[in-house]
């Protein structure tokens, strides 16, 4: 089994694009999977398209977008406004979607399995723990001792669930990925998912904190 073979969650944010850049930078083998989960912002699709077409690899897009009948009351995926404001904010909390960072890792852990792959990547951080329950160090630890288990005794299977990021600020990312030349203006992160970056909602606030002082993005407000 190669080290070096990676599955890359890689959404078409700042963030997971920043680790894409890190593990090309490292010389891995990268199998990106994106997920179709009924996203308004389904833009990043688009955005993690590009980047897998600019460096020739084998893009997956998955559509788990039924699960949208059963994961209700986010409003990512439901007729419900994105709220502006910073991600510290308690209004921030509708912006949840229930599981779907276990569920995003079990379908790319499967898929590191029929490959064998020994890595998957993601690009949780700091920034996320506040908010969202699936992005703490105490839900990855579980997470990959679950995943494991998922698949133990079938041969080459995943060993590591890299998440370089954990306690990394959006900002930190930020300054990596300046570092390795990522071209943030071709990132998505708007939740609203209009033609350009909203600015005002919590995904765009914390864009701007981090990139500040180098920020190619254009915004509405």
């Amino acid at each position: 089994m190669q080290m070096n073979k990676t599955v890359l969650v890689l959404s078409g944010g700042m963030d997971s694009v920043t680790l894409l850049y890190r593990l090309i930078d490292f010389g891995h083998e990268i199998f990106p999977i994106t997920f179709d989960y009924g996203q308004r912002h389904v833009k990043e699709i688009e955005a993690a398209r590009n980047f897998c077409d600019k460096f020739g690899l084998p893009h997956k897009v998955v559509d788990v977008s039924s699960l949208r009948d059963v994961l209700g009351g986010s409003s990512l995926t439901d007729d419900i406004a994105v709220p502006d404001g910073h991600y510290a904010e308690e209004s921030m909390r509708i912006t949840v979607v229930p599981n779907r960072n276990l569920i995003m890792l079990s379908i790319a852990w499967g898929y590191a399995t029929s490959i064998g792959a020994y890595n998957v990547a993601t690009a949780v951080h700091a920034g996320d723990h506040f908010i969202y329950p699936d992005c703490r160090p105490e839900f990855i630890k579980s997470a990959e001792q679950t995943l494991r288990l998922a698949v133990e005794g079938m041969g080459d299977t995943p060993r590591i669930l890299f998440t370089p990021y954990l306690n990394f600020s959006k900002h930190d990312i930020a300054e990596q990925g300046r570092a390795l030349e990522v071209p943030y203006e071709d990132t998505w992160t708007c939740y609203k998912g209009g033609d350009i970056h909203c600015g005002l909602c919590g995904s765009c606030t914390e864009r701007k904190e981090a990139l500040n002082g180098f920020d190619p993005t254009e915004y509405a407000a």
